[in-house]
């Protein structure tokens, strides 16, 4: 038999349950408190789940926000087709956007964040999971590079990755509001970036003497 993610075992029944549960306390521990406010007997008990199964289960508190995050990967919202590559990107923006606005969203995302820069399990599941949502939206770019909209070579991943950038700094860096005009503005100019070519792969050159 093959290992498992802690937390994954049967799916469906008392155990979906039970990992819905604690991953929710989780949640709302790390949007109020932080990474440090994380104890496994404590998510056991606002879980109203036994605290034996919440260690066999997930073994540590980096453990359970690596399947935190895995989960939330798994509930985002899927990609939107508009069929131009600004409206696509737009509504990539949008969706980061409602996300970080979200109170407690946006509080779990820093928290996350911030425990990423000093626990490498953190960092790995954080990774995991951006990897997942930009590679659910990169066949938008693909698509806009069949329809002409952007250069042969375009790198997709770096363009959805440049929507989200200023959203993230906005969030991590200042105390404004992410409204939809942020959004549509990050979506704005990395679609004139990728049009312009900006984002397009050259190959890697090296000085020679």
């Amino acid at each position: 038999m093959g290992d498992t993610e802690p937390g994954t075992v049967r799916p469906g029944g008392r155990t979906a349950r039970v990992r819905a549960a604690v991953l929710q306390a989780a949640g709302d521990t790390l949007a109020e408190g932080g990474f440090a406010r994380l104890d496994l007997a404590d998510i056991a008990r606002r879980a109203d789940v036994g605290k034996t199964t919440v260690y066999r289960r997930w073994g540590t508190v980096t453990g359970l926000v690596a399947d935190l995050l895995t989960d939330m990967a798994e509930q985002s919202l899927p990609r939107t087709e508009t069929g131009s590559l600004l409206g696509d990107l737009r509504a990539n923006a949008r969706l980061v956007r409602r996300t970080l606005a979200d109170p407690r969203q946006g509080a779990l995302f820093k928290a996350v964040i911030a425990a990423a820069t000093c626990e490498a399990r953190t960092a790995e599941a954080l990774h995991r999971f951006y990897e997942i949502r930009v590679a659910e939206w990169a066949p938008c770019v693909q698509q806009a590079v069949v329809r002409g909209e952007a250069p042969e070579g375009t790198d997709a991943r770096e363009v959805i990755r440049a929507v989200s950038a200023p959203l993230y700094y906005r969030l991590l860096t200042t105390g404004a509001p992410l409204d939809e005009a942020t959004a549509d503005r990050a979506a704005e100019a990395a679609a004139a970036a990728a049009r312009a070519g900006v984002y397009v792969r050259r190959p890697h050159r090296t000085d020679t003497a």
